[in-house]
């Protein structure tokens, strides 16, 4: 336990480093579920072991001991960590159960929202259309999800691109991208090494998208520049929609300082990315790590609770 209860929060400081290069260099839908899952199973290792920390401090606390029938002379001796890095674990478990929960009862209070929302509004095949003069387009989730789409993005798009931008946030609906940002903000609430999957997952549910508009128009050329016009237009409307889309490139790229939207349109303008199995496989041994060193932690936690039984 003395390593292995470690090594899940190494990772967490290690492993938000890989989001840039996946976020960039994986094809979209995979690496939005790499991501996603990475920021889940890092923040619950986390968790866990920052739990397993704060139970080596309260066993040597003599009144949890006897009501545990533990020894606390005898863990004093055999815990495995010193007692001000179990104070220490305990007041960080304890902000990161709060903010978490907290960032969970916002999270659903806003898709329960966005669901009544939808609900409410007429909608023709899944579409809303708003008398509004700024440019805007926005995925609604609910039961069913509406795309919104004001009459100044409308007019600002020609009729073909009509159907790459309904194409574009009909894929953020039936994927269910407000899903994946949702659980990457939970790991992040709980704990805050985990942020920069936040970044690389609105990014690439943006990517995902925008790839599956091209695959349903079948012209990356022109998903790119309808991507780019849209975004002009909106460019002075405040956005609507929870997780706007968010990238980082690595520094040697040229467009490292861009926006997502330049990025993304030279992505469509690239050939389509493929699944690169060497991200993938750093990613499913980094996942592999964490849960074996917290399972590993776990079981020792439990042999130390049974030698420090007092009777």
């Amino acid at each position: 336990m003395r390593i292995a209860v470690y090594l899940p929060l190494l990772l967490c400081l290690l492993a938000p480093l890989g989001a840039r290069p996946l976020s960039e260099r994986c094809e979209p839908r995979l690496a939005t579920w790499l991501l996603t899952v990475s920021a889940v199973v890092l923040a619950a290792a986390s968790i866990v072991s920052l739990g397993l920390l704060a139970v080596t401090g309260l066993i040597r606390i003599p009144l949890l001991a006897r009501l545990g029938h533990w020894s606390a002379h005898t863990a004093q001796d055999d815990a495995p960590a010193q007692l001000t890095v179990a104070l220490i674990a305990g007041l960080l478990l304890g902000g990161a159960i709060v903010t978490a929960a907290r960032m969970l009862w916002r999270r659903a209070r806003t898709l329960a929202a966005a669901a009544l929302d939808a609900a409410c509004m007429p909608a023709r095949d899944g579409l809303v259309i708003v008398d509004d003069e700024a440019a805007d387009a926005y995925a609604l989730p609910g039961l069913p999800g509406r795309v919104v789409v004001s009459t100044g993005m409308l007019h600002t798009l020609d009729e073909s691109e009509h159907d790459i931008l309904l194409a574009h946030e009909r894929a953020h609906l039936s994927a269910h991208h407000y899903a994946f940002v949702a659980l990457t903000q939970l790991g992040a609430a709980a704990n805050p090494l985990l942020r920069p999957f936040v970044t690389a997952v609105a990014y690439t549910i943006e990517r995902w998208a925008d790839e599956r508009a091209a695959t349903t128009t079948g012209n990356r050329t022109r998903v790119a520049r309808t991507v780019g016009k849209a975004a002009l237009a909106a460019h002075h409307t405040p956005a609507r929609t929870p997780g706007a889309a968010l990238g980082i490139l690595g520094r040697g790229n040229p467009l490292s300082k861009a926006g997502p939207v330049p990025r993304r349109v030279a992505a469509l303008l690239a050939p389509p990315l493929g699944r690169h199995p060497a991200l993938v496989a750093a990613t499913v041994a980094v996942l592999a790590a964490a849960t074996w060193s917290t399972a590993e932690a776990a079981h020792d936690l439990h042999v130390l609770l049974k030698a420090v039984g007092a009777w």
